[in-house]
């Protein structure tokens, strides 16, 4: 099994991954985002495509600012989930947040989402909540 990391080739299908894995959350919390809005959202973004074996099953998304680095978005396609490819990506996330020499890592996950125990397995922390959202973080430097 290889992972490697690629400049997202396709934004369009990008966004249609994330709309296609995060459609029950935006359903539950009557967010009206469709896969057009996602792009809009991204294209801006630091996007990378998550490859196993030359394929495609990923996607993450990050933002640099002063504080550090946001990821905005790490989406594994639902038939590759539970495989270690989410904990790579993250490493990779803390590979390129070094080498743009930011200490923290920081992001925001759904409450229900099951990605929630992987952030937590990987050293993110809480630093605040609200009815929807955990609000995380992470030292790296």
């Amino acid at each position: 099994m290889t992972i490697t990391y690629q400049p997202t080739a396709n934004l369009m299908a990008s966004a249609l991954l994330t709309y296609t894995n995060m459609r029950t959350h935006y359903e539950h919390y009557g967010v009206d985002w469709q896969q057009h809005k996602i792009y809009e959202q991204i294209v801006d973004l630091e996007n990378w495509d998550i490859l196993l074996n030359g394929d495609v099953v990923g996607v993450m998304r990050l933002a640099f600012d002063e504080s550090g680095c946001y990821i905005r978005d790490l989406q594994i396609d639902a038939a590759f989930q539970n495989k270690g490819i989410g904990g790579a990506a993250i490493n990779e996330c803390e590979r390129l947040a070094v080498i743009e020499g930011v200490e923290k890592i920081r992001l925001r996950v759904f409450k229900m989402s099951p990605a929630y125990p992987l952030y937590a397995r990987t050293g993110f922390i809480i630093d605040k909540e609200d009815d929807r959202f955990y609000y995380m973080s992470k030292c790296i430097a």
